[in-house]
């Protein structure tokens, strides 16, 4: 296993909890697509791992983290209820829920900074996570054997939660098989909070680290 690190700042936010013009990526619209119910998930605290391989339009063919702050863009269409661990199901019935009162319309609950991205090769190691997150052993293990020539990425992210989500228009440039997308309609003047502590984020994290064999910084 590889522990290729991206170490990211602190939250870029003044003292009233909104976005300053340091916050790089961000500002830029530049979002990560994922399953609705795992943003959700993020958003609440209870993960703060993605695993990627990249998506079959990915242009440079495998995963590569495009920014070390963005967006989290939700997506609706490929999630399955057998996918998640049991007690995690009834987040895709809420997601489409939400989505359908809002009218179709996206909603932008939250940012990420990617604080590691670390390599994982081989099944052993990625159940050691199995702990860390939503999806059930085998959809993990679907994710590591696709394009088994490269590895699986995990990406551990500190997630800050808008004070209020923000609907956009769904546009024609996030349709596709691809991780990264840019915002055409870029959440403004937004506050946000951390989704986890100081303290919770770095409790976890060492947690994630201990479990893979890695000494935390």
């Amino acid at each position: 296993m590889s522990n290729t690190i991206t170490r990211a700042e602190d939250a870029m936010r003044d003292a009233d909890g909104r976005m300053t013009d340091d916050a790089g990526g961000v500002r830029d619209g530049i979002a990560l697509k994922e399953w609705a119910s795992a943003i959700e998930a993020l958003a609440a605290g209870r993960q703060i791992i993605l695993m990627r391989k990249g998506g079959i339009a990915e242009e440079t063919r495998e995963f590569r983290l495009e920014a070390p702050r963005f967006w989290l863009l939700p997506t609706y269409e490929h999630q399955r209820e057998h996918l998640l661990k049991a007690e995690e199901r009834p987040l895709i019935a809420r997601t489409q829920a939400e989505r359908a009162a809002a009218g179709g319309a996206l909603l932008i609950k939250a940012w990420a900074e990617a604080m590691r991205d670390l390599e994982v090769t081989d099944a052993e190691t990625l159940a050691r996570l199995d702990r860390f997150h939503i999806w059930t052993g085998a959809f993990a293990e679907e994710r590591l054997r696709w394009k088994r020539t490269k590895p699986l990425h995990v990406l551990v992210l500190r997630v800050h939660v808008l004070e209020e989500p923000v609907r956009i228009p769904h546009r024609e440039s996030y349709a596709g098989c691809k991780s990264w997308v840019r915002l055409e309609d870029v959440p403004g003047d937004v506050r946000f909070r951390p989704a986890l502590s100081d303290g919770e984020f770095r409790r976890l994290e060492a947690e994630i680290l201990n479990a893979l064999g890695l000494a935390a910084e």
